[in-house]
């Protein structure tokens, strides 16, 4: 009885190496977006669209950006609910009154913020996924910050 060897294709491998750098990227957007359980459904949805369409999300300028859009769309996602659920009590340098502040937000506000600032995406990477112009997200991550900074009474330098 032999064992038989398993080939990887180079697509299979490059397949596996976007998804080491796309999933956590994922995850992290729509888990702090809408919570674990949906953002681990959004996240292995869009993962699912990718190795099905494989072949066109490679072509594509940024295909972490439109998976975003993928797993927004799904049904259960597309609930406009955000996670009230408060910061552990032991973490560390966490402002319990944030998770309040980013619920009052406009949903665009909020997601651009925490895309920008939670999850380290550039302005143009939120605006490929939201399908909005670079200025825009600028200015929802602007408008955004000043409402966060007034609302939990953070003064700005300058």
């Amino acid at each position: 009885m032999g064992v038989e060897a398993v080939t990887v294709t180079d697509d299979e491998a490059a397949f596996a190496a976007f998804v080491g750098d796309a999933e956590p990227r994922l995850r992290r957007a729509f888990t702090l977006l809408r919570g674990a359980d949906v953002g681990g459904d959004a996240t292995a949805e869009a993962l699912a669209w990718a190795w099905e369409h494989w072949d066109q999300l490679q072509a594509m300028t940024n295909p972490v950006g439109y998976l975003y859009r993928v797993g927004s769309s799904r049904t259960r996602f597309r609930e406009e609910r955000f996670p009230h659920a408060p910061a552990p009590p032991d973490a560390p340098g966490f402002e319990p009154g944030l998770v309040p502040a980013l619920a009052r937000l406009t949903v665009r506000q909020r997601t651009a913020v925490v895309l920008v600032h939670g999850c380290g995406w550039t302005h143009q990477e939120v605006a490929d996924a939201l399908e909005l112009s670079r200025s825009s997200v600028g200015t929802h991550v602007e408008r955004a910050m000043a409402q966060l900074r007034t609302e939990l009474g953070v003064a700005t330098d300058g």
